[in-house]
């Protein structure tokens, strides 16, 4: 370990922290044969008393989904008896121990970090990944998945990574890069050599331990006495990992050829087990005796039952040193080997790799892998297995199935890249409109992924009109997906054209009658009696409720039945439908769709007051929507979290939020991000008392959606901006929008919105009516509070909107100079905005008070303990007051069970209790 004393002291304090029953990962990068593999043995050598456990990347077993997981748990696989049962069948279904189905990735993730926490229930553990970029994409998301969520189990894993190799992608983890050695270190790997060589080989080595080392080793006498020719290490030095790959190269030359052909037996195979390659090695000629000259070159490792490279390019140069025919008999010795060993995922894999031209036999098998590797949620490996099954099927329209599930399988994995190339590759036209309606959905999902909502529509809605009547049920369902991309577009128009195709469909019938051309759009200031689509809307929406209590409801049908709620202003029932899709999502194992279910759920939230909530649904939501490369919902999710981040005055937070989601938003034509995110920055101009600049977001948020249902909830934040800007006109417009609108819904909370906004653009002589039936109002949605405490009739009851109006009348009162009526409503507003954090709207409440002449201390922010609590203890408290176990809590919040019992230790004395009785009552209170 010479030259890396910094990179052992950052691994050093890792596993000291460990011993201390820390948990920590740490993501060791550098080019090949910089050293990591040497690291992570260093790490393994210091690991005292610890349980290690290891996987080392095997490039011919990326596409062999979990095989990497399996590699790792494979000594403590008797540990999988002790998780809790979901979990447990989980892994022994992706191990291929039964033939169950895994629905849900993340119950996957979840058992990998509870066996992670098991095997440390006795002490420290390590976890080395060597060679990452060649594990299976399934085992890699699984292992960081976990990493990023170990706490207190005393677990720390080292994962290393070639960089630039493909697939050498490892996420969200504190990075170590690996840099090559200094001239001083350099020359301690090469003692023995005269001067001059040594400087040769430095110089082509470029500091690369491992090119030092081998390029060394390759030298012949002549050489290391001094005599070097220019095909040796020549003037021009080749690029360093092909001369390091030349050093490999010399050594396997130089074996026996039954040696090298037992090597490359080794080297094709992805088990590591010694049987399997001698038993295929037998078929070629081969044995074990054949091992010893690579084992005594120290090429291979032999343990008990174990053949291991020394390291992978020594791998890679005794395959690809290999000539073609020889590869190809190697795997199909291998797939003889394997086909009596009950592993049919790999034969099928070898008999592929043995394929030189179309074989339908290997394509059926490879056909039902895929279907194997997508029933355990391992789309990355289904995928590729749909993609080489297609690459060996001579048929026209087979092969464009098989690439279609190809590209749906890499959408569903989050390799939009990837299913954008597959689908490019599809023959056209395509005969059977079914795989033409997933053709159009794999194409959408890239759009609506990473382009443009608006386009994604535009596809779905093109194939829905070519499938037409002959395909019912494909056609509906491609119609519900164009007008979900249309309304994330935040485009009304598309929305009703969409809808307008069958308005017969009841999830249909409510965006063609709220959007049709008997609505008016954004520039109309219209009657109740200009909108009679709103009431068919309306009644069109009551069985799409009913529906949603239906098991058989899907989960886009629930998420519409939703937004239709929350664009009409029924918040209650919107909640109970986004809470029913979550638990959709979370009980089918569609963790795909979760983030989408969460965004709903944290909008309907938001708009009954509930902020706290919010956030907590909104962080969970944008971290699963981050893991799963969502950059289009993330954006949505940012955008709304930076409005309860506005509410409380958080101007750096909301900043940061909003660029990152304009950024992404307004380029790709993402109008409902976009306009939450400029909603969020005029609501914070707003309180900061900026309210030119509040106005002019604000006016710019509105444009984003166009039609007035979009932006509706926005519109009492812009009259109220306009009217304090100076601009009277812009408000009475805009509230001649919102006052027609809540007529025409009749919910209480927009009845107490739009009566505000009259009282602000009125008379003073009518002007106290209006702030007074605003009130009325508010207080009507607290008096239908259910058990919940969530207002009904449209959530009325939102405590930050009842505020708003008692500082807006309080500061009309004080105007009047009524200082005794003032200072009623002042305090009354102050109280609310305290209450909630609302530190902006509390200080002008407070200056409008004591200018009204009253009592302006602080008295009602009574946080108590609570504001003691890090955000992720709050999370875990507030399901524990539940009754919820310490695993059920980690079910839900992606922990293992010992950090979710770390944070009740912290958590219980900052709280002053001692139970979980005592906790619920504290909450309760």
């Amino acid at each position: 370990m010479r030259g890396r004393s910094t990179e052992r002291e950052r691994i050093g304090r890792l596993l000291a922290d460990g011993r201390l029953g820390n948990s920590g990962a740490l993501l060791v990068h550098g080019e090949a044969g910089i050293g990591k593999s040497a690291l992570l043995d260093w790490a393994a050598g210091q690991a005292g008393g610890a349980r290690v456990l290891r996987v080392e990347g095997i490039e011919s077993e990326m596409e062999l989904a979990y095989g990497g997981l399996h590699q790792l748990f494979l000594p403590v696989l008797d540990l999988v008896d002790s998780l809790p049962p979901a979990q447990a069948d989980a892994l022994r279904a992706v191990f291929g121990l039964t033939s169950d189905e895994v629905r849900d990735s993340f119950t996957v993730g979840l058992a990998v970090l509870t066996m992670l926490s098991e095997a440390a229930a006795d002490g420290p553990l390590l976890c080395l990944v060597d060679d990452a970029q060649w594990v299976d994409r399934p085992s890699v998301d699984m292992l960081t998945f976990a990493a990023r969520r170990l706490r207190a189990e005393g677990v720390v894993m080292l994962f290393a990574v070639r960089d630039g190799a493909p697939g050498a992608t490892v996420k969200g983890l504190p990075g170590l890069l690996v840099e090559g050695l200094d001239r001083t270190a350099a020359a301690e790997l090469l003692t023995g050599l005269p001067p001059y060589v040594a400087d040769r080989v430095m110089e082509e080595a470029g500091g690369n331990p491992l090119a030092l080392i081998e390029l060394s080793a390759a030298l012949t006498p002549a050489q290391r006495a001094g005599r070097l020719g220019p095909l040796a290490l020549p003037e021009t030095a080749a690029g360093l990992r092909g001369r390091i790959q030349d050093g490999f190269l010399e050594q396997v030359g130089r074996l026996p050829e039954a040696t090298r052909l037992v090597l490359l037996v080794a080297a094709a195979d992805d088990t590591g087990s010694l049987g399997t390659v001698l038993g295929a090695a037998r078929e070629l000629g081969a044995g074990v005796e054949d091992l010893e000259p690579a084992e005594r070159a120290g090429l291979v490792l032999l343990s008990g039952e174990l053949v291991r490279f020394r390291h992978p390019l020594v791998r890679y140069a005794a395959y690809r040193s290999a000539p073609l025919a020889r590869r190809i008999a190697a795997h199909r010795a291998l797939a003889g080997a394997l086909g009596g060993a009950g592993q049919p995922h790999r034969r099928a894999w070898h008999l592929a790799a043995a394929a030189t031209g179309p074989d339908e036999g290997v394509a059926e098998e490879l056909e039902r892998v895929a279907e194997w590797a997508g029933n355990r949620q391992a789309m990355a490996s289904a995928s590729a297995a749909y993609e080489r099954a297609a690459q060996l099927t001579a048929d026209r329209d087979l092969r464009a199935r098989r690439l279609v599930q190809a590209a749906r399988k890499a959408a569903d994995a989050g390799q939009d890249q990837r299913c954008g190339a597959l689908a490019d590759q599809v023959p056209l036209p395509l005969a059977d409109q079914e795989v033409a309606a997933n053709f159009a959905r794999a194409r959408a999902a890239v759009e609506l992924g990473h382009r443009s909502p608006a386009a994604a529509a535009r596809i779905l809605l093109d194939s829905a009109d070519l499938t037409g009547a002959a395909h019912p049920e494909a056609t509906a369902s491609l119609l519900v997906d164009a007008v979900h991309a249309a309304y994330s577009g935040g485009d009304a128009a598309l929305m009703a054209e969409v809808a307008s195709r069958a308005p017969e469909l009841p999830v249909l019938a409510v965006p063609a009658l709220l959007f049709g051309d008997d609505v008016p759009g954004a520039s109309d200031v219209p009657g109740v009696s200009g909108m009679p689509g709103v009431s068919g809307a309306l009644a069109a929406l009551r069985p799409l409720v009913a529906a949603t209590e239906v098991a058989a409801t899907g989960v886009m049908e629930r998420l519409l039945t939703g937004i239709h709620c929350l664009l009409t202003g029924d918040h209650p029932t919107a909640r109970r439908v986004a809470l029913g899709a979550v638990a959709h999502c979370r009980e089918q194992g569609i963790s795909g769709w979760l983030p989408t279910t969460l965004d709903l759920l944290v909008r309907t939230e938001l708009a009954l007051g509930h902020h706290e909530e919010a956030v907590a649904r909104g962080t969970e939501a944008l971290r699963l929507a981050e893991y799963y490369d969502l950059a289009h919902r993330a954006s949505h999710l940012r955008a709304a979290l930076a409005l309860p981040a506005a509410l409380r005055g958080e101007e750096e937070q909301v900043r940061a939020l909003t660029e990152e989601a304009l950024g992404y938003a307004r380029p790709r034509g993402v109008g409902r991000a976009a306009a939450d995110a400029l909603w969020a920055r005029g609501l914070l101009e707003l309180g900061l008392g900026r309210a030119q600049t509040a106005l002019d977001a604000l006016s710019a948020a509105r444009q984003e959606v166009g039609h007035p249902l979009l932006c509706l909830p926005l519109l009492p934040d812009l009259v109220e901006a306009a009217v304090r800007a100076g601009h009277p006109e812009r408000a009475a417009q805009a509230a001649g929008v919102l006052d027609a609108w809540a007529t025409a819904l009749d919910r209480p909370a927009l009845g107490a919105l739009a009566a505000r906004c009259r009282a602000l653009t009125a008379p003073d002589g009518t002007a106290e009516q209006h702030f007074t039936a605003a009130l009325a109002l508010h207080s009507d949605g607290d008096s239908n509070s259910n058990s919940e405490g969530h207002g009904d009739g449209g959530g009325a009851g939102n405590a930050f909107d009842r505020a708003r109006t008692a500082l807006l009348y309080g500061e009309w009162l004080r105007r009047l100079r009524r200082q005794i009526d003032a200072r009623e409503q002042l305090r009354a507003a102050l109280d609310g905005f305290e209450a909630l954090g609302a530190r902006p709207w509390a200080e002008r409440a407070r200056s409008e008070l004591g200018a009204a002449g009253g009592e302006t201390v602080l008295t009602t922010r009574q946080d108590g303990p609570i504001s003691l609590l890090s955000p992720q203890e709050r999370e875990v408290v507030r399901l524990a007051a539940t009754g919820a176990s310490n695993r059920e809590i980690a079910a839900q919040l992606f922990l293992s069970p010992r950090t979710v019992g770390h944070h009740l230790y912290r958590a219980f004395p900052k709280l002053g209790v001692g139970s979980r009785t005592e906790l619920a009552a504290l909450l309760a209170a």
